[in-house]
């Protein structure tokens, strides 16, 4: 039976182990605009974190239309903060991690 190379790790090891945890919505809505912005699979982005590697965004067109969605929600966000003065922790990691996401990409 052949694996697929989703089902195996850069050493051909086959993944069979489930890991789960559980996240907070506001934590769940952080991780999923990291992944969307680093234009890898959920899985992936976790265990490369987790492991402590290197992310490196390959520019295409997933990921850009990801950094469009964040700036545009960026957009509003500072729309708001200009008539309310509130900015969240979350807001500014997210302006963070579009930064640098563009960032490297201007190097390609």
């Amino acid at each position: 039976m052949a694996m697929s190379a989703k089902n195996v790790d850069r050493h051909n090891r086959f993944r069979n182990i489930t890991v789960g945890f559980r996240v907070s919505p506001e934590e769940n809505e952080q991780i999923n605009k990291a992944v969307a912005l680093s234009g890898l699979s959920k899985q992936e982005y976790c265990y490369r974190r987790c492991l402590e590697r290197d992310i490196v965004v390959q520019g295409n067109p997933r990921v850009y239309k990801a950094l469009k969605n964040q700036l545009s929600e960026i957009l509003t966000e500072l729309i708001r903060i200009e008539n309310a003065g509130e900015i969240s922790d979350e807001f500014l990691e997210n302006i963070n991690l579009v930064s640098v996401t563009l960032n490297g990409l201007k190097a390609e």
